[in-house]
């Protein structure tokens, strides 16, 4: 078990760097950009993923991960006016992930913590937000993707790259290690 600790730890980071990187490569324009009217700007996004940080992560154990304080509905209007603000609150949500997981300790994977009155292990509660961050972040990268047409810079394994990425891959050593390490 303090082996998926370090895992889950290691994906979350995985994904907050994928915003990251693609945050640096958006102007503020891009990044409030709606492309259509049902679609949300990568900044409503944003607000999305830390309300929801914000509430499951604050007292994790304790408290159930929905709380009264958070407006969800608000989250989908945009309250920001600078790149520079919302990056701030982005930090806030993954500060408040990273605190309350950091400390956790193999003997909290089968602890009971509520989500929306319904009990979850630490483990399915990790595994619940993983995957909804993924998703989300999956959709802030492909709208920067889309935004910046051919100035993107990848991410991951370029187009047309892959054969010599594996080749590269390949000529190492086997080793263990997370695969986040050499990026």
């Amino acid at each position: 078990m303090s082996s998926y600790l370090n895992s889950a730890r290691k994906q979350f980071e995985y994904y907050k760097s994928l915003g990251d990187k693609t945050f640096q490569q958006l102007s503020e324009e891009q990044i409030f950009c709606h492309p259509s009217e049902e679609s949300n700007s990568i900044a409503i996004i944003i607000k999305h993923l830390v309300g929801n940080m914000l509430s499951r992560w604050t007292n994790f154990l304790t408290e159930d991960g929905e709380k009264e304080w958070r407006n969800r509905d608000k989250e989908f209007i945009n309250s920001f006016k600078t790149k520079e603000d919302l990056i701030t609150y982005w930090e806030s949500g993954w500060e408040c992930l990273f605190n309350a997981i950091n400390p956790l300790k193999t003997e909290d994977s089968e602890r009971i913590i509520y989500i929306r009155n319904e009990g979850h292990t630490v483990t399915e509660g990790i595994n619940r937000q993983l995957c909804h961050y993924a998703y989300h972040v999956g959709q802030i990268v492909f709208l920067g993707k889309i935004l910046l047409d051919s100035n993107w810079k990848s991410l991951s394994i370029s187009k047309g790259q892959s054969k010599n990425y594996n080749k590269n891959k390949f000529s190492k050593e086997k080793s263990r290690k997370h695969f986040t390490e050499d990026l």
